[in-house]
């Protein structure tokens, strides 16, 4: 559930869907999401300042918070 809201909130920001790729690690605690985009789109997945990063970060905080595990979102390049 969790890899398929951030997927659709980053097909949704960028040029380029197709390059859009979300690889889950499922840990203990917590499942970390790392997100590759394509290099020309980084910046509209992170944003000014981070802000959209910081938003995607909270809509997925907030989807996670019933079952009790912490997600982490991490956007690599």
């Amino acid at each position: 559930m969790e890899k398929d809201l951030v997927e659709y909130i980053a097909k949704s920001l960028v040029d380029d869907p197709s390059q859009v790729t979300v690889n889950v690690v499922e840990g203990e605690k917590s499942t970390i999401l790392e997100l590759r985009v394509a290099e020309a789109d980084i910046g509209k997945v992170i944003g000014k300042h981070g802000r959209i990063a910081k938003a995607m970060r909270t809509v997925l905080m907030a989807a996670t918070a019933k079952t009790g595990k912490h997600a982490v979102l991490e956007i690599l390049d």
